[in-house]
């Protein structure tokens, strides 16, 4: 087992997800509801979440060599993806964007959409299941994906469903301060996308 690797991909998926700035959105999503409602919802996003990131994890790759993208392509324009993800962290665009999307779409039950389908499961997070079984092919690689997967999907769920105990507990400045420090981490990541991308390509010096 490649533990530098499990730790990577944990870092990455969990800022990428970012639970801590999720938690609140959840809050105004499911506001006014029964705490048996909030439980049903948290688990049903979870899960349909869960469910897209295996399968992309499972047959991007194959969906990419079937477009004639190669890993190191997607590897870099998933670098930049993400980095762009970790501007908006650190300048407070991207809770901002989730709110406004979560105040357009005015859903009895948020749990698909737009809880699952974009706030968890968007283009960052298929992005980067995708760059992290390219780097551990094989079913191996696959597993300790999913097991990163759903430790941090896990930890989501715990969040939402004591999701008004964290709200209080960190503060509005507190999830600010904290989106902006794994703002800064995703950063360095996606720039460590990017170079590997590179020097698959021979641009970059190892």
């Amino acid at each position: 087992m490649d533990t530098a690797f499990l730790i990577t991909s944990f870092v990455t998926l969990f800022v990428i997800v970012d639970p801590i700035g999720l938690t609140p959105i959840f809050l105004a999503l499911t506001q006014g509801m029964t705490p048996a409602q909030r439980r049903a919802i948290a688990l049903r996003s979870t899960v349909t979440a869960a469910v897209l990131l295996a399968v992309f994890a499972a047959f991007g790759e194959a969906v990419l060599g079937f477009a004639g993208i190669s890993m190191a392509a997607f590897r870099i324009a998933g670098g930049v993806l993400l980095f762009l993800t970790a501007l908006d962290m650190l300048f407070e665009r991207r809770n901002k964007r989730r709110e406004d999307r979560s105040e357009e779409d005015d859903f009895d039950d948020p749990s698909v959409f737009p809880l699952a389908i974009p706030l968890i499961a968007g283009p960052g997070s298929i992005a980067t299941v995708i760059l992290l079984t390219g780097q551990q092919p094989g079913f191996a690689g696959f597993a300790m994906v999913m097991g990163v997967v759903f430790a941090v999907l896990g930890i989501l769920l715990i969040m939402c469903l004591f999701s008004g105990l964290f709200e209080r507990l960190l503060g509005k400045t507190g999830i600010t301060v904290v989106t902006r420090l794994l703002g800064m981490l995703l950063a360095a990541l996606s720039v460590q996308f990017v170079l590997d991308g590179l020097r698959a390509f021979g641009f970059a010096g190892g």
